[in-house]
């Protein structure tokens, strides 16, 4: 089974998520996509989001209805820090036999040998880059990124690019924020969620402080 891995926050998760998991799936062949809410990445540590709970909800409910993608909550059980390697080792106990594809974003990959044991990660799964519109980016440009391939061994990533569809979570939440309707950028039952519990309103306790600087690849 050739497996997709794609992380992020997910806060929330919204229809450019939906479409570039579905490119990603059809273009490389994938047979599964497990979106997997991340729980506190050691990057956003002091950032307030949505709850665990919450965001895996948001995803079980933007996902229904598709055969092929599945909600992944390892990430959110285990203790942190968590780190994108330690994650892959236990989706591999898991899925001993599948052939793991790990979705990053073209920015993301420039970072790649920063992360913990970035060699060990990329014999791991086979990347997936996206590539966004207006990032002109080419990771391959790096000697970083070209040593830690060649001291890996492996395979350039494959790539996928999305076309430009303008959605960032923290947009969405900033519009949330100030009372403005998501609809139609969202999943209909994801709006519906948030409305009912009252999610990234300013008056709630832990809400998120906004506007705040892109991350992952999921914003």
């Amino acid at each position: 089974m050739r497996l997709g891995v794609f992380g992020g926050t997910f806060d929330p998760i919204h229809l450019g998520h939906l479409i570039l998991a579905e490119m990603a799936r059809v273009e490389c062949a994938l047979d599964r996509v497990w979106f997997v809410p991340a729980g506190e990445p050691p990057h956003k540590l002091g950032e307030a989001t949505a709850t665990g709970r919450d965001r895996a909800d948001m995803v079980r409910l933007a996902i229904a209805g598709h055969e092929q993608f599945e909600l992944c909550d390892l990430d959110l059980k285990r203790p942190g820090p968590h780190f994108t390697v330690d994650l892959l080792d236990l989706i591999r106990e898991r899925q001993p036999q599948a052939d793991l594809f790990f979705l990053v974003g073209a920015d993301s990959l420039l970072e790649l040998p920063t992360w913990r044991q970035p060699e060990k990660l990329v014999r791991q799964a086979q990347l997936i880059v996206v590539n966004r519109p207006g990032l002109d980016l080419n990771p391959w440009e790096s000697p970083a990124v070209r040593q830690l391939f060649a001291d890996a061994g492996v395979a350039q990533p494959l790539s996928v690019t999305i076309p430009p569809i303008g959605l960032a979570s923290r947009d969405l939440r900033a519009d949330l924020a100030r009372g403005k309707s998501i609809r139609y950028r969202v999943p209909r039952a994801v709006e519906m969620l948030i409305q009912e519990r009252r999610l990234y309103q300013p008056s709630v306790p832990g809400a998120a402080p906004l506007p705040e600087a892109p991350g992952d690849l999921e914003d």
